[in-house]
């Protein structure tokens, strides 16, 4: 089987779905290694940039890259808006399987076409988006999911959504979890150390709902929902450590640590490499997660992984992930935010008790078979795209 993925999300500064693409090809290329010719594929990983250029490594040996100079603006209209150039003519081969890792199709002449829908974010709140995502997106998603030959997704939230809103039958529809880093966990929780958050600073990750939350706990207005856990609340309250690619958006957040009563105690350090994640989840007595929408959460998968109870939001897909490894919290709620990070960090019982809960949890997601589950969307694809011909 011929595959080309669309590998331009994980060229630089890997998001979630950065990650998920780069974490996705490496197991799909280790999968196929495992089987043989049972289960043998040929995968050629796709980017295009005017000044980033994919760089060759060990992780992905075994796959063939194919890299074009041309800035990924103008081929993602060319694509979305005129459907041209199709794949083939672009990388000089032809496929089996074309396989987006965004809601809109790569054409091609040939080939079955599949789609990995991460959120429909962009249909509830298109002004959360880049202009990119507005302009596209929202006119073009309908028509591209019927058209698809599959449609992989990364949660069961997402797949209801994706038949909800955009009509598509969920036979069509295959649900591939992502897997969990391969990290040992942290020998023992840090005595001192920074609560933190962990994504992109844009507006669904609620970041200035969690600013509302932390002013509450720094400045000595917190008003518990929970009496006797806030009132026996009695160490200093710890850093608050952003970790995240900054934005337009995000300017008004930042400017807030500059003044009382957050200046001096968030900190915002940037995006951080994959390569670099684990180190800063050591230091962390908790993460916090308060989106107010997400598609998956890969940071909840990561803390839990690593041994760090997590505080996430009641909304999208975190309490499919977290299950019961966690608190849960309305991220509308300031205050309640703020309660749930002062149990954890009060209660070393409760934090122990969701760091056991977290790691038996992170164990159910694995690498492998997401690429099993990918690798069988395909052949439905294949097979979809048969019937329809015949």
């Amino acid at each position: 089987m011929r595959v080309l993925m669309d590998y331009r999300a994980a060229l630089r500064e890997r998001s979630g779905v950065g990650e998920y693409t780069h974490q996705l090809a490496r197991a799909l290329i280790a999968a196929c290694r495992r089987n043989g010719s049972d289960r043998p594929l040929d995968l050629t990983v796709f980017s295009s940039s005017w000044k980033d250029r994919f760089v060759p490594s060990a992780e992905l040996a075994g796959a063939t890259a194919i890299d074009r100079r041309v800035p990924v603006s103008l081929l993602n209209f060319a694509w979305h808006r005129l459907n041209w150039p199709p794949a083939e003519a672009l990388t000089g081969r032809t496929f089996d399987v074309t396989h987006s890792l965004h809601p809109l199709l790569l054409p091609s002449k040939m080939a079955a076409r599949v789609v990995t829908i991460h959120d429909l974010n962009f249909l509830a709140h298109p002004e959360r988006t880049r202009a990119e995502v507005r302009r596209d997106y929202p006119s073009l998603a309908r028509d591209h999911a019927r058209r698809a030959d599959a449609i992989v997704t990364v949660s069961e939230f997402t797949a209801r959504e994706i038949v909800e809103k955009l009509g598509v039958p969920r036979s069509r529809i295959s649900v591939c979890l992502p897997g969990a880093p391969d990290w040992a966990p942290r020998s023992k929780a840090p005595s001192t150390g920074y609560v933190l958050f962990l994504g992109t600073l844009e507006p669904r990750k609620n970041v200035g709902g969690l600013l509302d939350a932390w002013e509450r706990l720094v400045a000595g207005g917190f008003e518990p929902t929970d009496g006797p856990v806030a009132r026996a609340f009695q160490a200093s309250v710890p850093d608050l450590v952003l970790a995240g690619k900054a934005t337009e958006e995000s300017r008004s957040w930042l400017a807030r640590l500059e003044r009382p009563p957050l200046q001096g105690r968030v900190r915002h350090v940037g995006y951080v490499h994959p390569e670099n994640r684990r180190e800063l989840y050591e230091g962390a007595r908790l993460l916090v997660q308060p989106s107010l929408e997400e598609g998956f959460g890969m940071p909840v998968l990561e803390a839990m992984t690593a041994g760090v109870p997590v505080v996430a939001a009641d909304r999208g897909a975190l309490p499919e992930v977290l299950g019961d490894a966690g608190l849960l919290v309305d991220p509308n709620r300031p205050d309640r935010i703020a309660d749930a990070i002062v149990q954890i960090l009060n209660d070393d019982a409760l934090a122990a008790a969701c760091v056991s809960r977290g790691l038996a949890r992170s164990r159910e997601f694995r690498w492998d078979r997401t690429a099993r589950g990918v690798y069988t969307a395909y052949m439905k694809a294949i097979e979809n795209r048969r019937c329809a011909s015949a």
